[in-house]
């Protein structure tokens, strides 16, 4: 048997690796952009267009648009259409000043020049805002040509890393310390001073065409260096040899801050367009996977999923082939889980919840399956913004009829009656929950300020999609399930309940169920750092082979889990298996809560009693699903295995 696992893993790991080569994110639906010098007509474009997106910070959860922060706007403003998954994150992108000519060098051009006048409270304000950012190290995020404009700097080791983002300034505090990208200039020195970087220095490196056959050229890169630079006369700029651009902590003179950029263009052919994002994903900190630690963990999970399996599959034989050649009277006097046959079956308490429960786990289920395995292909790469969030959101919506179903059937088998309360809950109950934390969390972004705020357009769509789509797919799947039989099971339940006798500590329920989500979570803990990092240290996450591989081997860990500690209790004469299920595994959940709190204290730098309310907030939306979705993987591994084991038993 353990041979037989171990092969199974190798293949799901082969095929893994085949499908979920990361560095293959283009398909159909990203065509490549040609440009020229010459203008070409046709498809080849001449202007470079560079636009902007929201700005963040690692100190705050509040992005912020492009706007509020007092930079050089466009004359003509032109916002590109953005999808349902984009608007969730919050993500705000709209077209800039900044426009090059292809092939033509610039050297410190002027944009705009932004003037703060003492004793004007409207200027006071901005600046003020301005200030804040530098503070809390708010980052720019350029984009040219759908990728992003990257800083890049050297870092321990003499590695590389490039950064999707770059910061609007930083800050000498009163006591002389420089704070985050003040220490890349020993110029910035004076305390209690904003440096603002209010001139860029970007490279744009382009693959040419006309070694391939075909005309113009495809961009393949963008970096750039930010640089304070004080500008005597906006009309003729110099950036050289300049003074850094000071902003004083106290607002008592006139501040005047020019705007100004240099643009050069190189030549590499080396770097193929399909794979132009490599050096920003391959040099991004935290996502090079320590692959032995990682291996190191997948290995001791193989071990343990195969000891269990092994013993589980030894011992059960041994005890059907006990159960079924000893004399009926000789049984009666015997301890086992043969002993509970007649009220193992017994519906639960609760069952309506219980059912409404396992029919959104198993929404849930389905639809992460899906989409970890169309971001397997490419599909949701982070070339695709957005793409990953509307997935998840379409996918879920148009699963409402296996949710209705499953709960249904279940209710029915559990001996339930109320149907309509049954389908209205399963509807409603978990969608209106995490609708109701989203609303509050988006109520405090729209007080903030902040981007990340939904529009109440969007809030009506969701809603149309909600009660429009997913509620009748429920009632339709709820209509089919209500329609087929209840569920037979192996042997009947006796009248009367047969009396649990004493159990020990390890057999009781708190002490099993707090057991069985540790092994899960052991599986997932390392993956779920980077995921943490992709959500709140606004990094790019692009492992989704490796995701898929843990997410498999999260389904077989929390089934092997659950169905050891059921064995257990059934032998210990305990036949209440239905909850204790659901619960087992579920309880990963809690591991998964606990583990986000201790990364809020020690990994993140989140100050501000919104930043941290709303961190957990969207924590809790995360916790009811995955204690969902692991709840049903733990529930129907135990019901197979219960429904298998009884039904090769003799019973008279």
């Amino acid at each position: 048997m353990k041979t037989r696992i171990n092969f199974g893993f190798l293949l799901v790991y082969s095929l893994v690796s085949l499908f979920c080569t990361c560095s293959a994110f283009y398909l159909p639906g990203l065509a490549p952009v040609s440009f020229c010098e010459d203008g070409g007509g046709g498809d080849c474009q001449t202007v470079i267009q560079l636009f902007v997106n929201r700005l963040d910070s690692v100190e705050s959860v509040l992005p912020y648009e492009y706007d509020v922060f007092d930079f050089c706007k466009d004359a003509k403003e032109m916002r590109p259409s953005e999808n349902l998954g984009q608007v969730l994150f919050g993500e705000r992108i709209e077209s800039s000043p900044y426009k090059f000519n292809f092939k033509q060098d610039v050297k410190c051009k002027a944009v705009c020049t932004k003037v703060y006048k003492k004793g004007i409270k409207e200027d006071a304000t901005q600046l003020d805002f301005l200030k804040m950012g530098m503070q809390l190290n708010y980052q720019h995020h350029w984009i040219i040509d759908n990728m992003p404009v990257t800083w890049c700097y050297d870092v321990e080791d003499g590695q590389k890393y490039c950064n999707p983002g770059f910061p609007i300034g930083c800050l000498v505090t009163s006591d002389g310390r420089a704070k985050d990208a003040c220490v890349i200039n020993s110029e910035f020195n004076k305390k209690n001073t904003f440096y603002v970087f209010n001139h860029v220095d970007i490279k744009i490196t382009y693959h040419s065409g006309e070694s391939e056959g075909w005309r113009g050229a495809r961009l393949v890169a963008a970096t750039l260096e930010p640089k304070s630079i004080k500008q005597a006369d906006g009309n003729n700029p110099s950036c050289e040899g300049a003074n850094p651009m000071e902003v004083p902590g106290e607002f008592e003179n006139d501040v005047s801050i020019v705007y100004t950029y240099s643009v050069t263009f190189e030549e590499n052919n080396s770097i193929k367009w399909a794979s132009r994002w490599d050096y920003i994903l391959v040099s991004m900190p935290h996502t090079n996977i320590q692959w032995f630690s990682i291996m190191n963990s997948l290995v001791i999970v193989l071990f343990l999923s195969g000891m269990v399996a092994m013993i589980m599959l030894r011992t059960l034989h041994k005890d059907i082939a006990r159960y079924n050649q000893v004399d009926q009277e000789d049984a009666q006097e015997e301890s086992g889980w043969k002993q509970v046959h007649g009220d193992v079956f017994r519906p639960p308490r609760k069952g309506m919840l219980l059912s409404v429960f396992l029919g959104q786990g198993t929404q849930i289920f389905i639809m992460t399956f899906i989409t970890l395995f169309l971001a397997c292909l490419g599909f949701l790469s982070p070339a695709n913004r957005g793409a990953l969030m509307t997935c998840a959101v379409v996918l879920w919506v148009l699963l409402g009829t296996p949710a209705g179903y499953v709960s249904a059937r279940l209710y029915k088998t559990f001996g339930g009656e109320k149907w309509k309360t049954n389908v209205l809950l399963t509807a409603l109950l978990c969608p209106g929950i995490v609708f109701a934390d989203f609303f509050l969390m988006n109520l405090i972004l729209w007080v903030e300020g902040s981007s990340a705020a939904i529009p109440f357009g969007t809030l009506v769509a969701i809603l149309a999609l909600w009660f429009g789509i997913s509620v009748p797919l429920t009632f339709i799947g709820a209509y089919f399930g209500f329609k087929k039989p209840a569920i037979e099971q192996p042997v009947r339940t006796n009248q009367i309940p047969r009396q649990i006798p004493e159990q020990s500590f390890f057999t009781k329920p708190i002490p099993g169920i707090v057991m069985g989500g540790i092994l899960p979570f052991g599986c997932i803990f390392i993956q779920l750092f980077f995921i943490l990092n992709s959500i709140w240290s606004h990094q790019m996450y692009y492992m989704f082979g490796f995701l898929f591989l843990v997410f498999i081997i999260l389904l077989i860990t929390c089934s092997e889990a659950t169905i050891l500690l059921c064995y257990f209790h059934l032998c210990a004469e305990d036949y209440h298996w239905w909850w204790r299920s659901f619960l087992t595994s579920g309880f990963t959940a809690v591991y998964l809560f606990i583990y986000a709190v201790h990364y809020f204290f020690s990994k993140l730098q989140i100050i501000g009693a919104a930043s941290t309310f709303l961190y957990f907030g969207y924590t809790m939306i995360m916790v009811l699903i995955f204690f969902l979705f692991t709840g049903t993987i733990g529930f129907f591994a135990c019901f197979w295995f219960v429904n298998k084991i009884y039904s090769v038993v003799k019973v008279d």
